[in-house]
């Protein structure tokens, strides 16, 4: 069977962020490539850019027009900024709403997705992350009644969508939908293709846990990804294990360590669509997908859904794989792995 699954500590590892690396090559042509880096701040983290180029002015100007990009994509997708499309679309009371291309295709792709993960994967879930945040803050649970409503509130089959107009519908009365899940994976993605559009394929995007790659770097088979483990966040990155990456994606989704306790007991940042509470399983998974709108959705989704049964919707997907990490509860082993078929080779570093 092509599951890898095992409870075994063998390589110890948490994928929680991502670290782009690689040394500056020559393509051994004439052509002379620079390895440029750029970062900047945009949707509530550090996106980074690096890129091979012969004309560091002309890289600039389309990293500008990158960020440019990302900057219009957050006044469509952002659930904080009131005056969002998102939020026009869930409060505007227009039914159905005329969408822009942006808006459209996200929620589409997120439609696709919960119906390949039979719900685990659900941005109709905006009153649950709400209350989760509260939550959060206060260290307190919601109270029932509130968390009975969020929850009947959450219906990704209740979003209905009407390509020939381009429109969507909210079947249900005052829901509310939050993209969180997604839409840096999208933001990451439309950045690379405007740096293909400017010239410069040979690139790679980084946004918080989300990375994709375009063309490797020159005389490389692909991008060098280096995946930080939970046990020690502040490890040195020449130690990390790594994976190497070339016109795909790479998300890592959950966390071990950083967890909320309320009324003794640890929940993950993550929220169940199902419950409304925090995962209390301490797991994440890391996917590697053809874009990262996808891998960043899977990651989520498989950290709810758990290994066995997400190792089932992952080998399903078509160029999807993934590698779950996991701590037993009141446990002091090292975390257990499971790794799906096609996951790329990880490499540790002496």
């Amino acid at each position: 069977m092509a599951w890898l699954g095992s409870k075994s500590p063998a390589l110890s590892l948490a994928l929680l962020g991502f670290l782009i690396e690689t040394s500056s090559a020559d393509s051994g042509s004439s052509t002379k490539w620079q390895r440029l880096d750029f970062s900047g701040p945009a949707m509530a983290t550090t996106f980074r850019i690096h890129l091979y180029a012969t004309d560091p002015e002309k890289a600039k100007a389309a990293v500008d027009a990158a960020f440019e990009r990302v900057a219009k994509l957050n006044g469509v997708f952002s659930d904080y900024e009131p005056g969002s499309e998102l939020m026009q679309l869930c409060t505007s009371g227009k039914s159905p709403f005329p969408a822009s291309a942006d808006l459209f295709s996200i929620v589409q792709r997120a439609g696709e997705i919960s119906t390949a993960t039979a719900g685990a994967f659900d941005i109709s879930c905006g009153h649950l992350t709400r209350l989760w945040r509260r939550t959060r803050n206060l260290k307190k649970l919601p109270p029932a009644d509130r968390l009975t409503e969020a929850i009947s509130l959450t219906n990704w089959q209740a979003i209905q969508l009407d390509p020939a107009t381009r429109s969507i519908t909210l079947t249900r009365p005052k829901m509310l939908l939050d993209l969180g899940g997604i839409a840096k994976g999208r933001a990451a993605d439309e950045m690379l293709a405007v740096l293909r559009k400017h010239g410069f394929p040979i690139a790679s995007v980084q946004a918080g846990g989300d990375t994709v790659c375009g063309d490797p770097p020159p005389g490389e088979k692909g991008w060098q990804v280096a995946l930080r483990t939970f046990s020690s966040p502040e490890e040195d990155t020449a130690a990390l294990p790594t994976i190497r990456l070339a016109h795909a994606a790479v998300s890592t989704s959950g966390d071990l360590y950083q967890t909320v306790v309320v009324a003794g007991v640890s929940y993950s940042h993550i929220v169940s669509p199902k419950t409304g509470l925090g995962l209390t399983n301490r797991i994440a998974c890391s996917v590697v997908a053809p874009d990262a709108t996808t891998s960043d959705a899977l990651a989520t989704a498989c950290c709810i859904m758990g290994a066995d049964q997400g190792h089932l919707v992952i080998e399903a997907l078509p160029g999807v794989s993934a590698h779950w990490v996991g701590l037993e509860e009141n446990s002091s082993a090292q975390p257990w792995t499971a790794t799906s078929a096609g996951f790329p080779e990880l490499h540790l570093r002496k």
